[in-house]
C-alpha cells in the first residue's frame, strides 16, 4: 500500500507563512494529480488544490491567491505554499494521489493519502 509523506505543518500567527511538502515515491514515474485537502474536526473534507501532471492547477475560492500549489517530480514532490494565513485555515491537511488510468503500471493505479499534517493560525 502506497503511503503519501507529509511534512511542513505547524503554528503561526495569522498573516504567517507555511510550505507544506508531500512526498509520493511514485510521482516522477506515474505523475498522478496530486490534491491537497484539509479537515476541521467534525466537518467534511474539502479540496483545497491539486494539480495534474501537465501542471494545471485550480483553487478553492477560500484560497485563491493566497496558496500556490507546485510540483517537482525529480524530488518525487508536491508543495503547497500558503501565505497570508488566516485562523479558518486551521484545519489537518492531508495529501492525496490519484490514480492512473488502466494504461499506466500497477503501481500508478491506486489512490493514496498522507496520514495529514496540523496548520494551526492563531488571531
Amino acid at each position: 500500500q502506497v503511503q503519501l509523506q507529509e511534512s511542513g505543518g505547524g503554528s503561526v500567527q495569522a498573516g504567517g507563512s507555511l510550505r507544506l511538502s508531500c512526498v509520493d515515491s511514485r510521482y516522477k514515474s506515474c505523475r498522478n494529480t496530486m490534491s491537497w485537502y484539509r479537515q476541521v474536526s467534525g466537518k467534511e473534507r474539502e479540496l483545497v488544490s491539486s494539480i495534474d501532471s501537465n501542471g494545471r492547477s485550480n483553487y478553492a475560492n477560500s484560497v485563491k491567491g493566497r496558496f500556490t500549489i507546485s510540483q517537482d517530480f525529480g524530488k518525487n514532490t508536491v508543495y503547497l505554499q500558503m501565505n497570508s494565513l488566516e485562523p479558518a485555515d486551521t484545519a489537518m491537511y492531508f495529501c492525496k494521489s490519484s490514480a492512473r488510468g488502466w494504461q499506466f503500471p500497477y503501481a500508478c493505479r491506486t489512490d493514496a493519502w498522507g496520514q495529514g499534517t496540523l496548520v494551526t493560525v492563531s488571531s
